[in-house]
């Protein structure tokens, strides 16, 4: 990635660096790059959702959303996310709030109780193990940390993970029980999984008869360009492929309507289905109707989906515009970042030259921007190489997106010539 550069024009550059780091210092700066988090503007789009139901409270088939019950959601949400997530409307569930929450209990349920196709529970088993493509997302791991199971790295290319490394593993190692995918926009690289990706993933022999692909659609809908990038659908090809039961589909409405008050979705094969409702009856009598409802009647249909989206599309695009544009001006050229264009989703990953991610996140920090901590990307914390960082550009004001950028640009400078100097 870096240029050689003379020693003369090396401390020239590495001069300069230091002096706008300390201009950028003497800012007094407080920016917060941290989290894909909705921006103001963006959930002023929904705010017609907190006057609804309105009065009404019956769903299309007469049910009284006020009361208990309900445990698949209401019909007529899972039919308008149905087309959105690639799921059958029978084969949807919508649930609370939160996608994550349902990854959570599908791992807890997956320990506790017997899958369907397994032979024992999880947690009876001596080792379970997940794959996990990198850079990723970090509450994917963080999950796997908190139950003890193991992660394994498979490197990401440009149609999703690396394939052969994925055959590979799962069919050696009945441990290996699940694999992490963010299968359009990736979080946090933007990649979008081809259509052979999907077909391999659905086909592949596993040693583990239990194996699930945790299918984290979580942008779906968040597209930044004029032309949606469209991914086959991984529930159908697990059914054609003979292995129906494979695919756990999660999807929200987190970053399409209010993050914390929207509906997660969970989307799987007839016995998986049955299999998480069993489970999830004994944790509750049914998910928040009312919410549901409102969201019937904001939304109203997948059409409506993909206009609201066009409208949080026209909040977000300049925003990743803005943090092209300065990494070119500012970063293009020296030899020292390369960055993704993603044509959806929230995130821009920054690649550093190796050894320099966290110095360039602590140095930001000292000057006032806050950025996801390096590592985040990759499990454990750890990345080997300690090259990639997220940028999140969705919350802050243009303004205040522009110097962050800029701020962070100036970072990448000094911590990549110092490094050379040394």
């Amino acid at each position: 990635m870096t240029t050689e550069l003379s020693p003369d024009a090396l401390t020239g550059l590495l001069e300069r660096a230091r002096q706008d780091y300390q201009d950028l210092v003497g800012r007094g700066l407080s920016l917060d790059l941290t989290r894909g988090k909705p921006a103001p503007e963006q959930l002023d789009l929904s705010a017609d959702l907190l006057s609804l139901p309105g009065g009404r409270h019956t769903s299309a088939d007469g049910t009284d959303v006020r009361n208990y019950g309900g445990l698949q959601g209401l019909p007529e949400l899972r039919e308008i996310f149905a087309e959105v997530l690639q799921v059958p409307a029978g084969q949807l569930l919508a649930a609370g709030n939160s996608s994550l929450e349902l990854m959570h209990d599908c791992l807890v349920h997956a320990l506790l109780s017997v899958l369907p196709g397994a032979g024992s529970r999880w947690v009876d088993q001596e080792r379970i193990a997940f794959l996990c493509p990198i850079p990723g997302y970090d509450r994917h791991f963080a999950l796997c940390e908190r139950f003890g199971i193991d992660m394994i790295q498979v490197p990401m290319t440009a149609e999703g993970p690396d394939m052969e490394v994925v055959e590979r593993l799962v069919a050696e190692d009945p441990a290996i029980k699940g694999i992490w995918c963010v299968p359009k926009y990736s979080n946090p690289d933007g990649v979008c999984y081809s259509d052979a990706t999907v077909a391999r993933l659905a086909s592949m022999n596993t040693a583990a008869a239990d194996f699930r692909i945790f299918w984290d659609n979580a942008y779906a809908a968040h597209h930044l360009t004029d032309e949606p990038v469209e991914i086959a659908g991984l529930l159908a090809a697990c059914a054609e492929a003979g292995n129906p039961d494979r695919a756990f589909v999660f999807g929200s409405t987190s970053k399409i309507t209010a993050a914390g008050a929207g509906v997660a979705f969970f989307g799987s094969s007839p016995a998986n289905v049955q299999w998480l409702l069993g489970n999830n009856a004994k944790r509750s009598i049914g998910p928040d109707k009312v919410n549901q409802l409102r969201h019937v009647l904001f939304l109203r249909d997948a059409d409506g989906v993909r206009a609201h989206m066009e409208r949080q599309r026209a909040v977000l695009q300049p925003k990743f515009e803005t943090v092209a544009r300065i990494l070119d001006a500012e970063l293009g050229g020296t030899g020292l970042a390369t960055w993704t264009s993603p044509k959806g989703g929230y995130f821009v990953t920054l690649e550093v030259p190796d050894g320099c991610a966290k110095e360039v996140v602590r140095r930001a920090a000292e000057a006032g921007i806050v950025l996801t901590p390096a590592g985040a990307t990759h499990p454990y914390g750890d990345d080997p190489r300690d090259a990639v960082i997220r940028i999140a550009p969705s919350y802050p004001g243009l303004a205040e997106l522009e110097q962050a950028i800029e701020g962070l640009a100036v970072c990448v400078r000094l911590a990549g010539y110092e490094q050379q100097a040394r």
